[in-house]
């Protein structure tokens, strides 16, 4: 992202404006509040004298149903038109929970820096707000960057805090499974497909894993190597990673706050290992796959997975729903009741050896 170049936007030097941080909230709140009366007002003439000219807006999902990313004030302005209306973003607040507002200084410009929290009719987000002043240098804010994400569904939340499994299914019946029964029995497949194949379980096959199953997804990760972890316990004897500790959390689990900032290979080896057992990931180790086929009539993949633990070839058969106009992709629930956002699988028939 390149620096404003905007006159007023003075880079590597202090806001005059921003002496007091304890103003920095109020600026803030008052853009955000300004934000969302504008996304509901008819034409672009409010939203236009919130940005400047030269300005960027990413959204991952929240508003566009889209990664994407736009720059210009007149772009944002057009695309913020086509899709508010759409999913009626409301809520904008600052994040109380999170960094507050501060002065930061981003790619050699100095900012007004804030996270908050939105909502729409299809879900809630969060985003990273970036305020400087205008060409004039005067006391109003524009927005320099904006970021909107979507973190969750509503209706498909993710099963935490108050939402987490109660563990009734077992702990009242003395004489049925117990909760290693039933993870065993998950994570085997015998009578059942998964919804998702996920082929690699490295850190982003886990993180997404993880992700897929706090929604309630039945999720397998297939992994060649022959015991969780291998992917980074058998590169040379040396290696730590090349970057630091806090940049490399997986979901819901970080790193204790004692680890050493670059991780050596074998402790995150281990780490993936207790993090599969602790997430309830279920996992196919020494699992090969060895590829498939799409039938374009049935919009459908068949895909061979083969295991080296004596199950021979299993054949998994994956639906994959074809592109969807652009009405239905934009509504995310009723897409996750027709097709999770993933692939659904049906088996081909018997496990052959």
């Amino acid at each position: 992202m390149r620096a404003v170049s905007e006159p007023g936007l003075k880079p590597s030097g202090r806001l005059p404006t921003l002496a007091r941080t304890d103003s920095l909230a109020s600026i803030v709140g008052a853009w955000l509040s300004q934000f969302e009366g504008a996304l509901a007002a008819p034409g672009r003439a409010r939203l236009k004298a919130l940005f400047h000219a030269e300005s960027y807006w990413r959204d991952v999902l929240a508003l566009t149903w889209h990664l994407k990313s736009v720059s210009g004030s007149d772009a944002i302005l057009r695309e913020l038109a086509m899709h508010a209306g759409r999913v009626r973003p409301t809520g904008f607040k600052i994040d109380r929970h999170r960094t507050a507002p501060r002065n930061v200084t981003r790619a050699g410009t100095d900012a007004i820096e804030a996270i908050f929290s939105f909502e729409t009719s299809e879900g809630r987000g969060s985003g990273v707000l970036r305020l400087t002043p205008n060409a004039h240098g005067g006391k109003e804010f524009k927005a320099w960057t904006l970021l909107t994400s979507l973190d969750e569904i509503k209706g498909h939340e993710e099963r935490l805090g108050r939402l987490r499994p109660q563990s009734k299914a077992y702990s009242r019946d003395f004489r049925g499974p117990n909760w290693l029964d039933l993870r065993k029995a998950a994570a085997e497949y015998a009578d059942r497909d998964p919804s998702v194949l996920v082929v690699g379980g490295g850190q982003a096959g886990l993180s997404i894993a993880a992700r897929l199953t706090q929604l309630d997804v039945d999720t397998l990760i297939a992994d060649r190597e022959a015991r969780i972890g291998d992917n980074w316990r058998k590169r040379y004897h040396a290696l730590v990673l090349h970057n630091q500790v806090h940049v490399n959390h997986l979901p819901y689990m970080p790193f204790p706050p004692n680890w050493p900032t670059y991780i050596p290979k074998d402790k995150l080896a281990a780490w993936f290992e207790a993090y599969v057992e602790s997430m309830e990931l279920n996992y196919w180790t020494a699992t090969e796959f060895e590829g498939g086929s799409y039938d374009e009539k049935a919009k459908r993949w068949s895909v061979l997975l083969r295991r080296a633990d004596g199950t021979g070839r299993v054949p998994v058969r994956l639906h994959v729903p074809g592109p969807l106009p652009d009405h239905a992709r934009h509504d995310a629930r009723g897409t996750l009741r027709r097709q999770p956002l993933t692939y659904h699988a049906h088996r081909l028939g018997p496990r052959s050896q």
